[in-house]
C-alpha cells in the first residue's frame, strides 16, 4: 500500500511524540505504515507512507536518485547569480550539494499557512521551484541561506512521479496496488538495462 499525504506545517513526520506535538497519527488512522522519507516539522507538502518495507527502501535509497520538487518562498528577490549557484551545487558544512534544477516561479495559489509567515513590508519575497535528487537534513533551507535568500516557506509538491495535486493539508489518499506493481515492474526493467 502507498499513501500520499499532504503534511501540514507543524506536524512531525512520525506517529508519536512525548512532547504532545502533532504527529501523523493525528491525521492518518491506517496502522502499520511508515514514512518513506521525511519532511521537517516546519515544511509542508507531499509525504509518502507505506506498509511495504521493500517499497520504503526503494523510495528512500540514496542510490535511486529520486527527484523531489519543492516550491520555496525566500526572503528577497532571488537574483540570477544565486539561482546559478543553486543549480551548480552549493558548499555546505557537510560538503557540496549535487546540482539542482532551479527556476523562479510566480507565487502559487496555495492554502494559507497557519501560522502565516512573517511579513515585512520593507523586504519583498520571491518563489523558486527547486528539484533535488538528494535529501540531506534541512538541505533546501541551508542552500538558500548559503546564497543569501533564507527560506520562509517550503512545500514539497512531488516525489518522483507522485504529485500532491489537489490534496489539501491533512488529506491523504491510498494509491492502488496496480500502481505500486507498475512501479515495481518499471524498477525491474530499469535494472535489466
Amino acid at each position: 500500500m502507498l499513501i500520499l499525504f499532504n503534511k501540514p506545517y507543524g506536524v512531525l513526520t512520525q506517529f508519536s511524540d512525548t512532547e504532545g506535538r502533532e504527529t501523523l497519527a493525528d491525521y492518518i488512522s491506517v496502522k502499520g505504515i511508515y514514512a518513506a522519507g521525511r519532511l521537517d516539522r516546519d515544511s509542508e507538502g507531499l509525504l509518502l507512507l507505506t506498509d511495504d518495507g521493500r517499497l520504503q527502501h526503494r523510495l528512500t535509497a540514496p542510490s535511486r536518485k529520486r527527484w523531489k520538487r519543492y516550491w520555496v518562498q525566500v526572503e528577497g528577490v532571488a537574483d540570477p547569480t544565486a539561482i546559478t549557484r543553486l543549480q551548480q551545487g552549493v558548499n555546505l558544512k557537510d560538503g557540496p550539494t549535487l546540482p539542482a534544477k532551479v527556476k523562479r516561479m510566480d507565487e502559487p495559489n496555495l492554502w494559507p499557512r497557519n501560522p502565516p509567515i512573517r511579513h515585512r513590508a520593507s523586504i519583498p519575497t520571491s518563489w523558486l521551484e527547486i528539484q533535488l535528487c538528494e535529501g540531506r537534513n534541512r538541505q533546501i533551507r541551508r542552500m538558500t541561506a548559503a546564497v543569501g535568500y533564507p527560506t520562509l516557506r517550503l512545500i514539497r509538491v512531488a516525489v518522483d512521479r507522485w504529485r500532491l495535486k489537489n490534496l489539501q493539508p491533512g488529506e491523504w489518499i491510498i494509491i492502488g496496488d496496480s500502481e505500486e506493481k507498475s512501479d515495481q515492474a518499471r524498477n525491474r526493467q530499469n535494472h535489466a538495462r
